[in-house]
């Protein structure tokens, strides 16, 4: 079983990579991560190309830092992630759908928001798309 977790620095990626530690240890499950920095690219923003090059660059920095902690937090769990990725897109939902397309995952966990702030009554947008358009099961954590 294949299992791929979005994590994205939230409380409920936190929860979300937990019970996928659990899989793992319980299933005998391979985990993968993913990370999706949103390409700026084409949005109109007033800042010269520098501002948007070093916005970019922070937020792949960013990513990169996150992955690295939930590698951690694996590792602490003596379970290892078989792949990790950061992917730049304009799509966070279509990055997790195709990715996990791609690496042929059995299962996404994920949790039920991210850092978006959002109603506490409403399902995050992106994990909306994400259960509704997904080849594979997901599994959302609240």
């Amino acid at each position: 079983m294949k299992i791929l977790v979005p994590v994205d620095g939230s409380e409920y990626s936190l929860k979300a990579l937990n019970i996928a530690v659990d899989f793992a240890k319980t299933k005998g499950a391979k985990i993968c991560l993913i990370n999706v920095v949103p390409v700026i690219e084409g949005v109109d923003l007033e800042i010269s190309a520098t501002e948007q090059n070093k916005l970019k660059e922070s937020m792949v920095k960013r990513a990169d830092y996150i992955v690295q902690q939930a590698c951690g937090t694996l590792a602490n769990e003596d379970v290892m992630a078989t792949c990790r990725e950061i992917v730049a897109s304009t799509s966070v939902p279509d990055a997790i759908i195709d990715f996990a397309d791609k690496e042929k995952a059995d299962l996404i966990i994920i949790g039920s928001r991210g850092l978006s702030p959002s109603s506490r009554f409403k399902m995050g947008g992106v994990v909306s798309k994400v259960v509704r358009h997904s080849s594979c099961s997901v599994y959302v954590v609240k």
